[in-house]
């Protein structure tokens, strides 16, 4: 993937949407509704320091551009943060998933969404198919990668 984040509209649709810290999900499906020709998608954050591995995540994307409404709440440069999409949704097929998981699970949160059962596990949390692990795989491969001196050097 070489799309690049777009520092300035992620921090201006973060701002109109309200965005949240620890709501990636949300904030990203907020973003998505309020961001015309947007494609919401799900993946992994690798990050240079803490936490050290791989963040279930997900963020918006306009043509060339990830467009992340999480950003102001990372506390990092955007020279620090890597993006691993896993699957992707239009507005109107996103909007469709929800509605369904709403109706068949009322008690449960929507997002983030998964695939068909029967699921493929990694970890201990996690779901999802062969693009979920292969995702979260690069993701935790850099994660390694740009925290190497860190882990040398204690």
């Amino acid at each position: 993937m070489n799309k690049l984040l777009d520092e300035a509209l992620s921090i201006d649709i973060a701002a109109r949407i309200k965005s949240k810290a620890k709501k990636p999900f949300d904030n990203a499906y907020k973003a998505a509704l309020a961001t015309e020709g947007a494609i919401y998608v799900q993946g992994f954050l690798a990050t240079k320091g803490k936490p050290y591995q791989p963040m279930e995540y997900a963020w918006i994307e306009l043509s060339d551009r990830i467009v992340d409404p999480t950003l102001p709440h990372h506390r990092k440069n955007v020279e620090e943060l890597w993006y691993f999409p896993a699957q992707s949704f239009t507005v109107v097929k996103l909007k469709a998933i929800i509605e369904e998981s709403q109706e068949d699970y009322p008690e449960d949160d929507p997002l983030p969404v998964y695939g068909d059962a029967p699921y493929e596990y990694y970890g201990d949390v996690m779901l999802g198919g062969k693009d979920y692990l292969q995702a979260f795989q690069a993701a935790e491969a850099k994660c390694r990668e740009v925290n190497k001196s860190i882990a040398e050097n204690n």
